[in-house]
Parts: structure tokens; sequence; C-alpha cells
């Protein structure tokens, strides 16, 4: 499943790098992370890395394959 994840703020590269499996994209003063998502412990494991990073979430969702 492919998933996009909105958070706040303009993640900078080292941040980026500690997502290794998604791409991003910064824009608007947000970053959207998105990538394929394996099952739900890995999205759990994805939120909770942004949770240890402090990053705000905004929005999650599953992407049109």
């Amino acid at each position: 499943m492919r998933y996009e994840i909105r958070v706040d703020g303009e993640m900078t590269e080292m941040l980026g790098k500690a997502f290794p499996e998604l791409d991003y994209v910064v824009m608007s003063g947000q970053t959207v992370l998105f990538g394929l998502v394996v099952d739900e412990a890995h999205l759990f494991g994805l939120l909770a890395r942004c949770q240890s990073l402090g990053l705000r979430v905004l929005e999650m969702r599953q992407a049109p394959e």
C-alpha cells in the first residue's frame, strides 16, 4: 500500500534520512512523506518515528496505487 504522511514544517535533508524507505517533498511550510508501506506494523513504526523526532503529523492517508 502507498501512503502519504503530511507533517508540519519543512524537513531538512538530515531529517529526511530518518525515513530511508520514503521519498519526501517540501511545500508551503509542510513536508509530505510518501511511499510504499508494507503492513500495519510498518505504518505504526513510521508514526512512532515521527513522534520521536518531534514531527507533528497533520494528515496521513492511503494514496491511490
